[in-house]
């Protein structure tokens, strides 16, 4: 019962995700849509049901299977990516170091976070 109410909770804001896609953010993809909507509602609740974590702990046991197609695309159309391999590198190392700073500060504001919950 815990893995459907959890797979609702997912699916649902998938689909508020499309929504909100269709109608107001086409450039925005549907599921990160979703997945942030999902975040600020976990965020303003201040935990995560069981329900949500047990759908979401099966789902992580399937995510090497979401590698399978880009390792097969690359394999496949290795001359186009190489035709475009200084885009895509120069595109990988600026979202590297846009990314790994935010990554660094959000750390630290929930480990100081996490500290505070400790001593109180």
């Amino acid at each position: 019962m815990l893995l459907i109410r959890g797979l609702s909770w997912l699916i649902l804001f998938q689909l508020i995700g499309t929504a909100l896609n269709v109608l107001f953010l086409p450039f925005l993809p549907s599921a990160i849509i979703g997945m942030v909507l999902l975040v600020l509602f976990l965020r303003l609740r201040g935990q995560v049901s069981e329900s949500i974590e047990t759908a979401s702990g099966g789902l992580l046991r399937l995510l090497p299977l979401l590698l399978t197609p880009p390792a097969t695309g690359i394999m496949m159309y290795g001359s186009e990516i190489a035709a475009d391999a200084a885009a895509i590198l120069v595109s990988l190392t600026v979202s590297f170091i846009l990314v790994v700073p935010l990554t660094g500060h959000l750390m630290q504001y929930l480990i100081k976070r996490q500290a505070r919950r400790e001593e109180a």
